[in-house]
């Protein structure tokens, strides 16, 4: 039951951060006991890794779309740019449903969080 500070990002998703104090359990100089107790939470002003992952991909697919649009409103001499990027899109779909998947199991797995 060894003391670290606890890093909250805004999205909600947190990590570990710098070792604080020992407990009483562990007596050896340098070593933690293996249990982590949170001994102040520090608000961090951005979003964490995954979040910025998710949304850098998320303004690749907007864009993507957006030129699916303008491409489709000036008729067929586009059509293979347009599967081109309708193949992206789907790429970058996946993508982002594995990293908020990702997501979602570190929020739910808390106990097995370790930070990144």
């Amino acid at each position: 039951m060894c003391f670290f500070d606890q890093h909250r990002f805004v999205c909600g998703d947190w990590k570990w951060g710098h070792f604080r104090q020992h407990c009483a359990k562990e007596y050896r100089i340098g070593e933690t006991c293996g249990m982590k107790l949170i001994m102040q939470t520090v608000p961090v002003g951005s979003k964490c890794k995954l979040c910025e992952k998710i949304d850098t991909k998320m303004r690749r697919r907007a864009a993507e779309v957006d030129r699916v649009n303008r491409w489709q409103r000036e008729g067929s001499k586009f059509r293979a740019s347009i599967d081109k990027s309708m193949d992206l899109i789907r790429g970058l779909d996946g993508e982002i449903y594995e990293l908020s998947c990702e997501r979602n199991r570190r929020l739910q797995g808390i106990g097995t969080q370790t930070g990144y």
